[in-house]
């Protein structure tokens, strides 16, 4: 249970910053209502569970190996660590809620898809992160507790986006500029943060790799 709210929260963490993506879910929320918000979020989730996909089947093979853990786990806490330094640092910056983005006339569900897989920094945070998980469960636990721990990270990156288009629709005076600053800064605290605990597995693995 701890792992997987865990997992949730690294999920939500992830999604918090306004890139893109929740630039994307916004301004459909804003101009469409809830349903269209929700499902541009919904798009943004299944091009992450995509890039999951493929990084489960392209490195559950031979993630159980010392020396790629160790890799591994040193790349998701880079990639935690650069997050969450640029989202603190971006929360200086005006978020452009009515810009032109996405388009009004197109499916929600694709643009979300769409903005989210066009994201380059997207399979690489995917490759550090869920990479990572697969590390930490490779030594003889199933590898369906990997897929369980991805569903968790997509379930808090969907909840998230699901929280800012019912904020569009029913609470706009509370999504301003001051409130995505904060969300920002909240977010990329809670990034380095984990980066720091990623950063600890992967001493841990280099210093069992040195005495073995």
């Amino acid at each position: 249970m701890h792992e997987i709210v865990r997992n949730i929260l690294l999920g939500v963490s992830l999604a918090a910053p306004l890139g893109p993506a929740g630039i994307a879910v916004i301004q459909n929320g804003l101009r469409r209502g809830f349903l269209y918000g929700f499902l541009t979020g919904l798009g943004v989730t299944l091009a992450d569970a995509t890039y999951s996909l493929i990084v489960f089947f392209g490195l559950s093979s031979f993630i159980g190996i010392p020396v790629v853990k160790a890799l591994v786990w040193t790349l998701g806490a880079l990639v935690l660590l650069y997050l969450g330094a640029q989202s603190i640092r971006e929360a200086r910056r005006r978020a452009d809620f009515h810009g032109t983005t996405v388009s009004a006339d197109r499916n929600p569900v694709l643009v979300g898809y769409l903005v989210n897989i066009s994201n380059p920094i997207a399979v690489v945070w995917w490759v550090g992160i869920f990479g990572s998980l697969l590390g930490d469960t490779a030594g003889g636990v199933a590898r369906i507790d990997a897929l369980f721990s991805g569903s968790a990270i997509l379930a808090g990156i969907l909840s998230w986006h699901s929280t800012m288009a019912l904020l569009t629709h029913w609470g706009k005076r509370l999504l301003n500029q001051t409130t995505a600053k904060y969300i920002s800064v909240v977010a990329g605290i809670a990034l380095i943060l984990f980066g720091i605990c990623f950063a600890s597995d992967a001493v841990r693995t280099v210093l069992a790799l040195l005495q073995s």
